[in-house]
């Protein structure tokens, strides 16, 4: 790699690395603001909300990398050109096709990061992420156990628990059980503790008493106990550990069998189709954003008022890019055998940088240069 080379690919990586570390903490903390009232609500602990947005970021980061390629082509191609260094590389002989040799390495290392999360980062932490939210929903125990918090684990059904000691004891508990129209029953108790049996969880409750009304005689009967327990098993309904959906499956195996991915999980052949092809145009586009962000900023004249109309144009074929994408997704859905159009995003982003840089080359920015060598020789 020429030293202009390198240069301009250590710039361009240095605010790629900016960009997308501003881009990814918006999307984490608003991402973390949600799971910290889901979790933590429910009475998980900070290693599980910290676990939690870990599995999340890899997704995260997928979302920005094109976005962050695309800003730091825009700024370092923008800075240039305001500081002359373009003017004085085509001044020596460079077009902007070997201008653009840099931006094109760039965008190839911004390609490979995110065939890494496509292809195996965001699969892997997606299906962990769904296994760990079914433990949780599976742990009765952490939803049961919040102190000082009336819960509503099921209808018709309330708990309480004024204090959990360190050994596990449970101090002041209060279960009012509604779930049988014909009979409300109210458990109170000074102490108790869970136990397990027969993999089914108890609730031992030590000297209380419980109070049951029937609504259609109105009467109310009081039984006092040293000791009951209740089964909470039945209170709560045990989901089922997902299966696999199609965003967490493996390339290779969406490669090997779509029509056996496409019954197991129940989706459509064609929406198999386009998961496994997304997974490889998607790094395309992150090395079309870079070059429509270098491109567009080449052509145009000099302007005392900067470049804005050429970021906004950039912007505005970046957006026609993403619309196409959006576009060639029913067909492909409807009928598997036009993947091919999954690709053509990424060939329309490349036929509009390559347009951008012959314009460039026929001297989109000769006025600019004819302006400053005037101002030099005078």
């Amino acid at each position: 790699m020429a030293r202009f080379d390198r240069y301009i690919f250590a710039q361009l990586m240095i605010l790629f690395g900016f960009f997308a570390l501003v881009l990814v903490s918006i999307y984490w903390i608003n991402q973390a603001v949600r799971l910290f009232d889901q979790l933590i609500g429910d009475g998980q602990s900070a290693a599980v909300f910290a676990e939690f947005t870990a599995l999340t970021l890899p997704n995260v980061i997928r979302l920005v990398l094109p976005m962050a390629g695309f800003a730091a082509s825009v700024y370092v191609t923008n800075r240039l050109s305001t500081e002359s260094e373009l003017v004085v590389m085509q001044a020596t002989g460079f077009s902007p096709w070997r201008l653009a040799r840099p931006v094109l390495y760039f965008g190839l290392v911004v390609a490979a990061m995110m065939a890494l999360l496509t292809h195996v980062l965001v699969p892997a932490s997606l299906a962990q992420l769904r296994l760990r939210e079914a433990e949780i929903a599976q742990n009765l125990t952490a939803k049961l156990l919040t102190e000082g918090t009336f819960l509503n684990p099921s209808p018709g059904i309330t708990f309480y628990v004024r204090e959990i000691t360190t050994e596990g004891l449970l101090a002041d508990i209060f279960l009012s059980d509604r779930s049988d129209p014909a009979r409300a029953l109210t458990y109170t108790a000074e102490r108790g503790h869970l136990v397990e049996v027969g993999g089914d969880p108890r609730l031992v409750m030590l000297d209380g008493m419980v109070q049951t009304h029937n609504p259609a005689s109105d009467r109310l009967g009081v039984t006092h106990f040293t000791e009951f327990s209740y089964d909470i098993g039945r209170m709560l309904t045990r989901p089922d550990v997902p299966g696999r959906a199609l965003r967490w499956i493996p390339t290779r195996d969406l490669w090997a069998d779509p029509g056996k991915i496409a019954a197991e999980t129940g989706e459509l052949p064609g929406r198999v189709v386009e998961e496994l092809h997304m997974r490889f145009s998607q790094p395309l586009l992150c090395i079309v954003a870079a070059m429509i962000g270098f491109g567009a900023l080449l052509i145009g004249s000099f302007s005392r008022f900067g470049v804005w109309r050429q970021i906004v144009g950039a912007i505005v074929l970046l957006v026609v890019v993403k619309l196409t994408e959006g576009v060639v997704s029913d067909p492909v859905r409807d009928d598997a055998g036009l993947w091919p159009l999954i690709y053509m995003p990424a060939l329309l982003g490349g036929v509009i940088s390559a347009g951008l840089l012959a314009q460039a080359a026929r001297g989109g920015r000769r006025p600019r240069r004819s302006r400053i060598a005037m101002a030099t020789a005078t």
